[in-house]
């Protein structure tokens, strides 16, 4: 028994992990698509993507945290992300 929840445990760390791999490879990517230059330029949707990534991490540890009773019934809940069409 001890073994299985000590895999599982391993699993979930793994899982939650890989959101910020990718965020890790999105801004990686773009550091070495503009690697001439000393500032480096994000569009909107770069942006809304790295936003997205973090709020998912963010609702995951959440969720797991709420489960063992270690946060506040205070704690606001985590909404995903919403596509929104902006028009001047």
């Amino acid at each position: 028994m001890d073994i299985q929840t000590s895999t599982k445990s391993m699993n979930q760390n793994i899982r939650q992990l890989t959101s910020l791999k990718i965020l890790s490879r999105l801004l990686g990517h773009e550091l070495h698509a503009q690697a001439g230059v000393k500032t480096v330029q994000l569009s909107r949707e770069e942006v809304l993507e790295i936003q997205t990534t973090l709020d998912i991490y963010i609702e995951e540890i959440v969720r797991r945290s709420s489960t063992h009773g270690s946060v506040a019934a205070s704690e606001p809940q985590m909404v995903s992300a919403r596509n929104i069409e902006v028009r001047n």
